[in-house]
């Protein structure tokens, strides 16, 4: 059994305040992981262009990047597997909005999109395709982006790029050049499109662009997950946001919940954090039950 929890690893100064409380609260984690041994990735957003859950999962898809290629191109076919072995890029439907450091992205995922907002979006975009860029709608939220030519061009996963700031993953490089006039366009006529419009008088931030990612092809993901895999994202926003009470709470409850039920079982933990991700297989058997190790260690370590 793999349990993935993203956001369970805190960075080492705030790992030390909060290892006494993991202790306490959550004693079924803190008893797997002093009986199992870590394996440590590092997942830099500078190198991957991606989260390290994201990062994980794509390594557990035995994901192989092609030349030029970061890891994050591997989220296109993750998400979005084809029939086909063409590269897969996908344009998120998103909100974009003025920040200190330029701009910040709400991601699909917080935006409620509904069908009919996305089909109506993706009418009105076609007037304004050129450069042989197509849009396919593909999932509510997620369309599937055609190049005439495959181009090479890294682009950030829209969850990394929603933690950090729009200014640093944009894409400069003169292949992205089709792509950049298509969203300026696109962001302009969307301002009072209707929908738009429509959800500024319910309160909701409008959809007012897209973001594109991925280009690697169905192939280079060469296996699969496992099928008792387990991953609980309660913790992950609590850490990005450093509300480390609201943390210990979510994570007391997470233990209760989830791993107390399982707490006879031997599984391999996956623990998320800022910029690193460790792979903890839990032993059992008798001379398993003799030893514990000091998990605090390397949990409050860099």
């Amino acid at each position: 059994m793999h349990i993935v929890i993203p956001g369970a690893w805190p960075d080492p100064e705030v790992a030390t305040e909060l290892a006494p409380h993991l202790a306490q609260r959550a004693p079924t984690l803190a008893h797997w992981l002093g009986k199992g041994k870590p394996v440590i990735s590092p997942s830099l957003a500078a190198n991957t262009w991606c989260t390290p859950l994201e990062h994980w999962l794509l390594d557990a898809h035995g994901f192989i990047p092609a030349p030029a290629e970061h890891i994050s191109a591997g989220l296109g076919p993750l998400r979005a597997p084809t029939l086909d072995d063409e590269p897969v890029w996908l344009a998120e439907l998103i909100h974009m909005a003025p920040s200190r450091d330029g701009a910040a992205l709400l991601p699909a995922d917080t935006l409620a999109i509904t069908t009919e907002q996305s089909e109506a979006l993706w009418a009105s975009a076609q007037a304004y395709l050129e450069d042989g860029l197509q849009l396919e709608p593909l999932l509510t939220d997620t369309w599937r982006v055609r190049w005439p030519s495959n181009p090479t061009l890294p682009c950030a996963s829209p969850a990394l790029v929603a933690v950090s700031a729009v200014n640093d993953w944009w894409p400069q490089a003169p292949a992205a050049q089709p792509w950049r006039r298509l969203v300026n366009t696109l962001q302009m006529a969307w301002f009072e499109h209707p929908i738009n419009l429509e959800r500024q008088r319910n309160g909701q931030p409008p959809i007012n662009s897209l973001w594109l990612y991925g280009g690697a092809r169905p192939s280079q993901l060469t296996t699969s997950l496992p099928p008792d895999l387990h991953i609980d994202t309660r913790l992950q926003a609590l850490a990005t946001a450093q509300r480390w009470g609201e943390w210990i709470e979510a994570l007391a409850d997470l233990d209760q919940q989830l791993l107390a039920p399982m707490a006879s079982q031997h599984p391999i933990l996956v623990l998320g954090g800022r910029d690193r991700y460790a792979s903890v297989t839990v032993s059992g058997g008798w001379l398993a039950r003799l030893k514990t190790q000091d998990w605090r260690r390397w949990w409050c370590s860099r």
